[in-house]
């Protein structure tokens, strides 16, 4: 039966030691083992190891592994148990080892999903532009339970959304562009709805919010998208054609009646 012959420390860890045996006067390198598994043991020299206990010391120390690499991995941030399952599946460890580390680190309130989303959701509220769509869908992706989601994404309340979206769409609308109000208004909705805000406070926002469009800036705009309209169409119809296909895509751009009519007058009627 093998004894142990001494124990020495590792280079590269304080924190690891190097358990070497010796049998029939022979001194050979065994295996080596956490700190903590050599005090759990009582691992000294002269202590005798049987096979059966040897395995029983090795299966602890990869267990303990296992349980170290997850603690230096949430110890960056807060992880899902999807997370940390996907990320010891990369290292390799093994189905077994897995369900213990997540077993344990549960009990300890070191994993805990629900704690989990709700810090996430808390998060993108207060940092990001996202709205409860994209925030679902991260926390699917995360592997977080749909009723648990449900439940965490009551914190992102419709006043709440209602707010960011009125901001986003002030900014946007107040924006300089060369495009219809119409236009501008549908490009918002798309932008939001791709943002992940929901169509009901899109609505809301949109319907409720006022913004002070000053007419020449509108006016501008279908200058510039009708001097286009004109470019393309001028040589290839008539002075009625012209008109015509002019009228019907400066509408189409969402550009109110009065402006279309004004600026056929100022541009085209003045030039025929």
């Amino acid at each position: 039966m093998p004894k142990i012959s001494k124990i020495t420390t590792q280079k590269k860890s304080n924190h690891r030691f190097n358990i070497f045996l010796t049998e029939n006067d022979k001194e050979y390198y065994g295996f080596s083992v956490d700190e903590d598994v050599l005090i759990t043991y009582h691992l000294h020299k002269g202590l005798s190891l049987t096979p059966e206990l040897i395995k029983k010391i090795q299966e602890l120390d990869a267990s303990y592994k296992v349980y170290t690499l997850s603690i230096r991995y949430l110890s960056y941030r807060m992880r899902s148990e999807l997370e940390l399952i996907e990320y010891l599946q990369k290292k390799e460890v093994e189905d077994t080892y897995i369900d213990e580390v997540i077993h344990r680190l549960k009990l300890e309130g070191l994993l805990d999903d629900a704690a989990f989303s709700e810090a996430l959701v808390r998060t993108r509220i207060q940092t990001s532009a996202k709205g409860s769509q994209l925030i679902k869908k991260e926390l699917v992706e995360k592997g977080i339970k749909n009723s648990l989601i449900e439940e965490t994404l009551k914190q992102f309340t419709f006043e709440i959304q209602y707010e960011k979206v009125e901001k986003l769409a002030r900014k946007k609308l107040n924006s300089s562009t060369k495009k219809s109000y119409r236009q501008q208004v549908d490009a918002l909705k798309q932008t939001l709805l791709q943002k992940g805000f929901t169509f009901d406070v899109i609505s809301e926002v949109v319907n409720n919010i006022e913004i002070d469009r000053d007419e020449n800036d509108e006016y501008n705009a279908i200058v510039f998208q009708g001097e286009k309209l004109v470019s393309k169409y001028q040589k290839k119809e008539s002075e009625f054609a012209l008109k015509q296909k002019v009228k019907a895509g400066l509408y189409q751009k969402g550009f109110p009646a009065d402006l279309i009519n004004r600026f056929i007058d100022e541009y085209l009627n003045q030039a025929y």
